[in-house]
């Protein structure tokens, strides 16, 4: 079965458990002021149409003000479950979807944020909407939480069950946004409120917040867009210096999101661990082509002139405003592991084994790629000396869960594909090897 037929037989079940809800609904004796369904319904539709992309997945609008004033608004005359779901449904009626004429997903979309609504309309049903300011707060806020949690296992089963995607990582891209919808809520409540208190002559006040949260989306997802644009310019300077380097620090980046998301990470945390992963090497800047790419081993001299980028890294991202507290995460004095380190902040230590993880599994200047199952073991025999031996172990067990497979045989696009079968020291490891040769060091991650 295809992913679009998983998803057209997922938005069925989900079809169903609406229709199901309202004929339960209805079947008790539930009814619904038909005029505010109509007015509040007509407004979510409008207020969707207004919404702003967050991320690829992800948009915000305020849609959930307006169910949730709707829903209080008909709680004073119906069912606030029923009233939900109604207004909720109103949420399909997309026009670009519809001129595409993909019907599955305006069902699937209604469906969703009628469910969603109607556990919003449970909570204002059960806790009332009279009371003080505080208490009506609180209802806007659990009522929030309620559409916000049924919306969100909704959408990441979709998406899981048409791409074949595992829960965690999209709750993990999901959940940062999760915030956004209190104040909503919240809004809505009193909204409602006045509807309830004034008539209908209060609707004209919804058009207002509409647009300030608009506007207001449109400005956060500027400042995101920005950032990431200031990390894309680094990296592609990276990349125009040597292409290896900037491939490198984005699958460090990836290896790391690996170990966040298995540690439980918090979303902020994930995200400042992931800028640092893609920005450690950028103080490599500095470092001349022929040291970063000498097949050899460095000479003292040489050696001192490549450990400057880790300075220069920090120094540079100090000066960025939005860098500036991933800055000691990359600081290479922290990355090197002593016994009593267990209490010290977690994330230098992912980048070091991260980076020295994906330092062994790709073609180097001087030797290439090593078998995935040699670096699992480097890893693994440096652990409590030079590696977080917490961090080895959670990093192994996520790539083996997710059946990555890197290193020889593996590799797409090696940079260095013509490098020796055999090079100097261990990439990422620092270490010399036991010859005649005199004492140097190599170039690493």
């Amino acid at each position: 079965m295809t992913g679009v037929m998983r998803f057209r037989c997922f938005t069925a079940v989900v079809a169903m458990c609406a229709i199901g809800l309202a004929v339960s609904e209805l079947v008790q004796g539930a009814r619904v002021n038909v005029w505010v369904v109509l007015v509040f319904g007509c407004i979510l539709v409008f207020a969707e149409h207004q919404d702003v992309s967050i991320t690829e997945q992800t948009s915000f609008s305020a849609g959930l003000m307006v169910a949730t004033a709707g829903v209080v608004a008909g709680a004073d005359s119906g069912s606030a479950v029923l009233t939900g779901l109604a207004i909720g449904a109103f949420a399909g009626f997309e026009i670009s979807q519809m001129r595409a004429r993909e019907y599955s997903k305006m069902i699937f979309n209604g469906c969703v944020y009628a469910l969603a609504t109607a556990a919003a309309g449970w909570v204002i049903g059960v806790a009332g909407v009279a009371g003080a300011a505080w208490q009506l707060a609180v209802v806007g806020a659990v009522a929030a939480a309620c559409f916000f949690t049924v919306n969100l296992l909704l959408v990441i089963l979709s998406i899981s069950i048409e791409t074949r995607e595992g829960l965690r990582p999209l709750l993990v891209g999901f959940l940062p946004d999760a915030w956004h919808v209190l104040p909503f809520g919240v809004l809505g409540v009193f909204l409602g409120r006045l509807y309830i208190d004034f008539g209908a002559a209060v609707v004209i006040l919804f058009i207002s917040p509409i647009f300030v949260a608009r506007s207001a989306f449109a400005s956060y997802t500027a400042l995101r867009y920005q950032q990431e644009s200031t990390l894309r310019t680094l990296i592609g300077a990276l990349e125009a210096k040597d292409p290896y380097t900037a491939g490198h620090a984005e699958r460090v980046a990836r290896y790391a999101q690996f170990v966040g998301e298995d540690a439980r990470f918090t979303p902020g945390r994930l995200e400042r661990l992931r800028y640092a992963a893609l920005m450690h090497d950028i103080g490599k800047l500095i470092v001349p082509n022929r040291l970063l790419n000498k097949r050899g081993r460095l000479t003292e001299e040489e050696f001192a002139i490549v450990q400057k980028h880790e300075d220069v890294t920090v120094e540079l991202l100090r000066r960025i405003d939005f860098l500036a507290p991933v800055a000691p995460t990359v600081h290479g004095e922290a990355m090197q592991y002593v016994p009593d380190a267990r209490d010290a902040p977690i994330e230098p230590f992912i980048i070091a084994a991260t980076d020295a993880y994906d330092a062994m599994t790709s073609s180097r200047s001087y030797r290439k790629a090593l078998p995935q199952e040699e670096a699992f073991e480097e890893l693994r025999r440096n652990a409590g000396t030079q590696f977080h031996p917490d961090v080895v172990a959670v990093l192994i067990a996520a790539i083996e869960k997710r059946g990555e497979r890197h290193g020889a045989g593996f590799e797409v696009d090696a940079v260095h594909a013509d490098a020796p079968e055999a090079g100097t020291g261990s990439a990422g490891l620092g270490h010399l090897e036991s010859d005649d040769a005199p004492a140097a060091r190599e170039s690493n991650g």
